[in-house]
């Protein structure tokens, strides 16, 4: 990534940030119900990315974006879950700026992936989790959020 990429990335962030960003809009409770029967894809993976992290001892942020092979996810919350169908091969999870967290995942058709997201003082770690773990945490703590589609203006809403 070139420099003047990075660089514009990070203003981005950091916009984010100061526009408060929590404007990653909640699904519907619905779509939430729907995304909880954890239904596969038959030609595409579903992964789930969900941050459970709501204990008072834990320092956390507000909110981080999370990027998939260089497309803005949305920014994260506390309690909160992203469901993605992603095309079979290698995909890059990451945060962007101060956050250096990142994961590369493997994913093949039809299979539903889990993954834990926990930020603490602005830094991300990501890991895989067993899917019925990943179930079961998910269903006790998040609701979904929506993706922001290709294209669209987060900041402008």
């Amino acid at each position: 990534m070139s420099r003047h990429l990075q660089a514009l990335l990070t203003i981005l962030v950091a916009a984010c940030g100061l526009a408060g960003c929590a404007s990653t809009p909640e699904a519907s409770a619905a779509r939430d119900a729907e995304a909880k029967l954890f239904v596969s894809q038959p030609a595409d993976a579903t992964v789930y990315i969900y941050r459970p992290e709501a204990s008072p001892d834990i320092e956390t942020e507000d909110n981080t974006a999370l990027w998939m092979d260089g497309r803005l996810i949305g920014a994260t919350v506390p309690q909160t879950y992203f469901r993605i169908h992603a095309a079979p091969g290698l995909h890059l999870f990451n945060g962007i700026g101060l956050d250096n967290g990142r994961l590369r995942l493997e994913v093949r058709p039809g299979e539903i992936y889990f993954v834990r997201l926990q930020v603490t003082a602005g830094q991300s770690r990501m890991e895989p989790v067993d899917p019925v773990q990943g179930r079961q945490e998910l269903s006790a703590c998040c609701v979904l959020l929506e993706t922001w589609r290709p294209g669209q203006r987060p900041l402008l809403r």
